[in-house]
Parts: structure tokens; sequence; C-alpha cells
């Protein structure tokens, strides 16, 4: 197999050429990504494409075809999203000497800013627009994002990893969190969502549309996943803005208020999934280059004071 972290140009425009069926110009310009690879290509004919090349091992076909079936699903009821191109294979999948890849249209655009109200509102009718879609389907291969089993598979792969004397407080901490949480997503019903939807996964098009982009991460989960990402603070300091989401995001599916009490656990969850991915990447040059401090007493001191400290945000908050 080609080595991922470090893919050739002619590896690339093969892969993407044989795949559009259409020769590209040699234009190519790298994104920064931890996680996939990402480049924009030329192609003859002058269009600008993304093709984005899935990590090895962490996403199998199936749960590609998960991402790729809501995006399509999504254009289909003409929400504003950026779905993959049908290639000559007659999938949205490409296989290129046994990497996964995907070819987008290239759309510009500006992080989108949240300035005024009716930006919050607008924010939540795309959310609310989203989550209809969400709701038909499922998505079997993906994430269920609850206690129950990504955070205890989080737990779990984390323990491989924290150094012996620390896993004692690691473990008395996810277990209170296990504790508290998971009677709180009873009768919690689980969608299609975005998963990952902060702030620079939204793009605003400059001509009265605002896309959502990276459903990379899009799982099985409560609709409050997608709502929390966006606030600027904690759920107790954030009341006004979240209040003008719910509003906008009620012109399109109701909201169960009851998972506004998942917030704050879904946030630590979030931070152990985040530091498991971190341990999965460990071993990544650019990972290290950017995490150098990753692994050491001193990270792990500081992390498990922040979850100690996103534990007692939690036991306040119920």
């Amino acid at each position: 197999m080609e080595n991922f972290e470090n893919l050739t140009p002619d590896f690339i425009f093969a892969a993407v050429e044989e795949a559009l069926g259409e020769k590209m110009t040699g234009f190519m310009t790298t994104f920064t990504s931890y996680i996939n690879r990402v480049f924009e290509l030329e192609t003859a004919g002058g269009e600008r494409v993304i093709a984005k090349f899935y990590r090895p091992g962490r996403w199998h076909y199936d749960a590609l075809c998960d991402e790729h079936d809501f995006l399509f699903d999504c254009q289909a009821a003409e929400l504003p999203v950026i779905a993959p191109k049908i290639l000559h294979n007659g999938s949205s999948i490409g296989d290129h000497n046994g990497i996964f890849f995907a070819v987008f249209p290239k759309m510009s655009g500006r992080q989108f800013e949240l300035k005024t109200d009716q930006d919050w509102v607008k924010t939540g009718r795309l959310l609310g627009r989203l989550h209809s879609i969400g709701e038909n389907e499922i998505a079997p291969d993906r994430i269920e994002l609850h206690p129950d089993t990504s955070l205890v598979d989080d737990i779990n792969y984390l323990l491989d990893y924290i150094p012996e004397h620390f896993v004692k407080t690691f473990k008395e901490i996810t277990d209170e969190l296990l504790t508290i949480s998971t009677p709180l997503f009873e009768d919690i019903h689980g969608i299609r969502i975005h998963g990952d939807a902060h702030l620079s996964n939204f793009i605003d098009r400059l001509d009265g549309n605002v896309y959502m982009i990276d459903f990379d991460d899009m799982m099985m989960g409560p609709a409050v996943q997608d709502f929390w990402l966006i606030l600027p603070n904690h759920l107790n300091k954030s009341k006004r803005e979240l209040e003008l989401l719910i509003s906008g995001y009620e012109f399109f599916r109701p909201f169960d208020r009851r998972e506004l009490k998942l917030v704050e656990p879904l946030r630590m969850m979030r931070m152990i999934y985040f530091t498991a991915w971190c341990a999965s990447q460990k071993d990544d040059f650019k990972f290290q280059h950017n995490f150098p401090n990753w692994g050491t007493d001193s990270f792990w001191r500081k992390e498990l004071k922040d979850l100690t400290d996103q534990l007692q945000i939690i036991k306040t908050t119920l």
C-alpha cells in the first residue's frame, strides 16, 4: 500500500484521473488535515475539485457509504451541503491500491460568523432541516453517540495508553461520568447527525447560503450534539443563543428540551473522544510535530484536571 502519510502526486493524480475519466492539469494544493489527506486539483476542463483520501483503518467501506448516503439525502432535499461526485465505478467511493477516496466539487466561501440574532436563527433552521432528513434513515455502520457504546469504547481504548500511576484516577473519573450520564440518555432518540458541527464546518458562500461541510464524523446521536459545539460558552452562559437556535430549528422539527441535560456530559465525552483520537495518532509524524507534549506526565495531569473540572460542572447543572 502507498505510504498514506506521504501520498505522492503520481498516486493522487492516477487515482483521480482514473476515477473521473479525465486528465488533471498538474495543479495541486494540499489542505491541512490531521486525519485524512485532502487536496485541491484541477481537471483538464478547468474544474477545481477536492480529493479526499481516507485514512486506512478509520472507516470501513460501509461506514463511508453511510456518510455519503446522508450527504446525498441532504442534496436531494436541497439542503446546502457538498455531496461527492459519482465516479466511473458507479460509486462515490474510489479505491486506489487499497486506499479509499472521494472527489468533491470545490465550492469557495468563508467561515460563517454568527454576528446577529438572525444568524443564530438561520443556523437553527439549517440544523432543523438537517435533522428532519437525518431522522428518516439510520447509519448502521457509524458510531452511536451514547455512554454505553462510544464512551465505553473510548475509555477502554485509552486504558492502553495512560501511564499506570494515572489509571486509578482516570477510572474513578470516568466511572462517575458513566454513572451520572447513562440514565440521562434513557428515552432519548438518536438520529443521523453531523456530529462535529463547530463553526469551522459552516461556510458562507456570500450568496445568502450557508453550507455545512465535512461530514467525516457523522454519527447516530441526540440532536443536541449539533447544537452545543456552536454555542459560545457552557450551556448556562449561552441561554440566549440557545433559544435563538431552537426558535429557528422548530420551523422544521420539534426540539426535545430533555436533551439539554446532555450538553455538559456530551462535552466531557468529546474531551475523552479527542484524547482517544490523539492516542490513535501518536505515531504520526505530523501529530508528533504539532503535539510534542502529548502522553507525558504533565499532559496527563492537565488532562485529568480538565476532566475533573468538567465533571464538577456536570454535577452542578443536574
